[in-house]
């Protein structure tokens, strides 16, 4: 097991959720691993959340412990020779802090972008308002959600249960090689969301390919109320 590398609080995950044709994420999925599917589908998601109280090999940075992240991920699976380890692959993630995305890109091969980013967390007559925004080009973009403020265990074999219960992360380097790395935490809840909003510019972000997924009503929404979490230091897979 690696040590640990970063602790945070990830808060109020909203998780819009997209079928795609698996021939279109053939070029991003790391060697050694596989697409993962449910119930015959395959996804990519578009998350949004909050980092809180964020520490970095137990130290807290100055103006980078509370930050907005949205990212664009698939889901894929490793067998390490004993077991099946569920994981997801980053296309592409946004921060509004640079120093996040130098670290986050050096350290673990990922793909991160710094942009303008701000949120909205509102709770009135027990409903729960939260959006995430960030701005391309001069053109904020969001990812929003009203939901009943009550939140409601996951439940076994649900759709929402597999989107959330991926628990490594993978990422493709140069030359082929793969890197792996552990997320813990608990299972979450998840807010019943009554409604949402989603106006994000896939095409520029992503590329042709996402956009046109991202173009059909999304097979789910939904908010997980999140928790504590810790990333262990990433190792290369032989």
């Amino acid at each position: 097991m690696q040590p640990t590398f970063l602790t945070a609080e990830w808060r109020n995950l909203i998780m819009a959720n997209y079928q795609i044709a698996p021939e279109a994420l053939g070029d991003f999925v790391p060697q050694g691993t596989e697409l993962d599917f449910w119930n015959g589908r395959c996804y990519i998601s578009l998350v949004g959340f909050l980092f809180v109280n964020t520490k970095v090999m137990g130290l807290s940075i100055p103006f980078h412990r509370h930050f907005e992240e949205v990212n664009l991920r698939f889901y894929v699976r490793y067998h390490d020779g004993e077991d099946w380890k569920r994981g997801v692959v980053f296309i592409k993630e946004i921060v509004p802090r640079r120093a996040i995305t130098a670290v986050a890109n050096s350290l673990y091969g990922e793909k991160y972008a710094t942009l303008p980013m701000r949120h909205q967390w509102t709770e009135t007559d027990g409903k729960l308002k939260v959006r995430y925004e960030w701005n391309l080009n001069g053109r904020w973009n969001c990812l929003g959600v009203t939901s009943q403020a009550a939140p409601s265990p996951l439940e076994e074999g649900s759709e929402e249960q597999f989107i959330t219960e991926h628990y490594w992360g993978y990422t493709g380097l140069p030359g082929g090689a793969t890197s792996e790395y552990q997320v813990e935490h608990p299972s979450w809840r998840v807010y019943p969301v009554t409604e949402y909003e989603i106006n994000c510019d896939a095409r520029q972000l992503y590329g042709a390919a996402f956009a046109e997924a991202m173009a059909q009503e999304p097979t789910s929404v939904f908010m997980a109320e999140g928790s504590g979490i810790s990333v262990r230091r990433g190792r290369k897979l032989n």
